[in-house]
């Protein structure tokens, strides 16, 4: 609102921090603070850096500050003065007007010794008509409405502002603006951003641990001591308030006081005419533009809108922005659910986007540290020439929660590696990942180093991440879920069929007058044939036989595929015992 590729260099006071706990204003306290700000904003105009050069040259230029100020509406509430009132607008006028009066008088005294800003003596006549017309502004507060003390001290300020910038010019050709504050407002602990009124007279905090806590507003307690409340009634209000989120019926309150506890949103709002005053009061004696959200309720017309700009222009308002409720399908905040048709396409799609925002925030995994001291388990290995260690770290109720491995030497690649493995492990495991989901990944792939091993539970591995996930799965996975996996020890194995079982079974087989083939398979003359030396020649089986797939290698513990009549190893070419 002032120059093109100007910078932006603001600072803010806490208002509420100049009252004192009687009601009166620390008025030298607020002119120290704005002396030292607006020094120290001026200091920083030669030693920042610009993102462009014309950014730079103008700033060094023309000096543009922008000092503000926040609280204002929690300042207003805690001496029990209503933001929509005479008597709020007198208020917030005169501390706007004593903090841009004492800025250009600062302004006039740093210009007295360092000169005034580059641009000034073309400038010269339009500045000092407008610190004139600042001055004259500040005879339309009503001093019955404020401190007498304050308004004086403003009158001072500019009195003082208009004699040494005749006299000296000014360092600076902006001082004041009136910004969000949004993040600077959190650092200091404001209730109120800005010239904004509370939104709110509950707040939610949001848990480290996880969670919502809603505090009440700090600044109702003071208020509601200010309007002459007991100790006990301003406790079982603010009691109310907490239980239901709003100040409407709490026991001993008085209904007169409710424009006090008005806020922007709830059930108690300040009408949005109410806001474009406020901004009006304030604009005379900002050298810049106001940052602020005129809230328009759901139901307001074209004309109320356009009557609310009329209105900011008759006032001299040099920016406004309306936002109306509703008028968009999602916006950041709401006092209620819309209540309309369930067949309006418009709640239709806004419920979807809400359930899948909620959808999404449920599901969020959360991540479980282990705790700082915890059991762990340590595996020595070997597989072929390789040798490493396994370290397990375990929850409190013996869960895996975090893998260490160290393989090879340190700096090597494959430790790398495997360090890197092991951390992206660790992570999944506290994630929420199974441990059943990485061993049944991870088993059986094939990749050297592999071999045999020194484990006489897993006595062959095909590489170093199958014997790593079938020893952790032998170790921490019950049995039952291990035979779905195929991952058994050496004594948990099907014990395959050793030499002469299978003679023997056949021999009894074919007492007993059958065979181990399939009926399908059987010769129809051989099906009663007494038992003979030599066994009678069947025909070629005509399906292929049906595999085991639970018969695993008692060497290495591989799935052994059926060769003829027995079982053969495909990794390390042990077979069943007939061959």
């Amino acid at each position: 609102m002032h120059i093109d590729n100007s910078a932006c260099n603001l600072a803010s006071i806490n208002l509420l921090k100049y009252l004192e706990p009687d009601g009166s204003f620390d008025i030298e306290g607020y002119r120290h603070t704005i002396e030292v700000m607006f020094t120290a904003q001026e200091i920083l105009v030669g030693n920042a850096d610009y993102p462009t050069e014309a950014i730079g040259v103008n700033s060094h230029k023309f000096r543009q500050l922008g000092l503000g100020y926040a609280n204002l509406g929690a300042l207003l509430m805690a001496q029990g003065l209503a933001y929509d009132s005479p008597g709020g607008r007198a208020w917030a006028g005169a501390l706007t007007a004593l903090m841009t009066g004492h800025a250009y008088a600062t302004s006039a005294r740093t210009a007295g010794r360092m000169g005034p800003f580059a641009g000034y003596e073309e400038n010269k006549e339009p500045m000092l008509n407008v610190l004139r017309m600042h001055r004259v502004e500040t005879a339309n507060i009503d001093e019955e409405l404020v401190a007498p003390d304050l308004l004086s001290a403003a009158q001072r300020s500019w009195d003082e502002a208009v004699e040494l910038s005749e006299l000296y010019g000014v360092r600076n050709s902006q001082a004041t603006v009136l910004a969000p504050t949004g993040t600077i407002g959190l650092m200091m602990d404001c209730d109120t951003t800005g010239v904004e009124p509370d939104l709110a007279l509950t707040k939610a905090k949001k848990l480290v641990g996880g969670g919502t806590m809603f505090i009440v507003n700090q600044t109702i307690p003071r208020s509601l001591k200010r309007l002459g409340y007991t100790p006990a009634q301003v406790e079982a209000i603010v009691e109310y308030i907490d239980e239901n989120k709003t100040i409407l019926g709490a026991p001993a309150f008085n209904v007169d006081h409710l424009p006090v506890f008005a806020c922007s949103m709830g059930d108690n709002t300040i009408s949005y005419m109410g806001h474009v005053t406020m901004m009006g009061a304030v604009q005379p004696f900002i050298s810049g533009a106001i940052s602020k959200t005129v809230n328009l309720p759901e139901e307001a017309t074209i004309d109320e809108v356009e009557q609310l700009h009329i209105e900011a222009w008759r006032l001299g308002i040099k920016a406004v922005a309306v936002y109306r409720d509703n008028c968009k399908v999602g916006q950041p905040l709401s006092t209620q659910k819309k209540a309309g048709s369930e067949d309006s396409a418009t709640n239709a799609i806004a419920g979807q986007i809400e359930r899948i925002v909620e959808t999404v925030i449920v599901q969020k995994p959360i991540r479980q540290k282990l705790p700082r001291k915890r059991i762990s388990k340590t595996f020595s290995f070997r597989v072929a020439d390789c040798h490493g260690y396994v370290t397990v770290g375990e929850f409190e109720d013996g869960r895996p929660g975090e893998l260490f491995l160290k393989v090879a030497k340190q700096g090597s690649t494959l430790a790398g590696i495997m360090d890197a493995f092991a951390i992206s492990v660790s992570h999944g495991l506290q994630y929420g990942v199974p441990l059943e989901a990485f061993c049944e990944m991870f088993s059986n792939m094939r990749f050297e180093p592999a071999g045999m091993t020194d484990d006489p539970d897993i006595r062959f591995a095909t590489s170093l991440v199958d014997y790593i996930f079938r020893r952790i799965a032998v170790e921490y996975i019950d049995y039952d879920q291990r035979v779905a996996m195929g991952i058994l020890s050496v004594n948990e194995r099907l014990q395959p069929t050793l030499p002469g079982v299978e003679e023997s079974i056949q021999a009894q087989s074919s007492v007993q007058g059958f065979d181990l083939l399939g009926p399908e398979d059987r010769e129809p003359s051989a099906q009663f044939a007494p038992v003979a030396a030599t066994p009678p020649v069947a025909k070629a089986p005509q399906h292929t036989p049906r595999q085991r797939e639970t018969v695993l290698c008692h060497v290495c513990g591989d799935i052994m595929q059926r060769a003829g009549s027995c079982h053969a190893c495909p990794s390390c070419g042990a077979t069943s015992g007939c061959s």
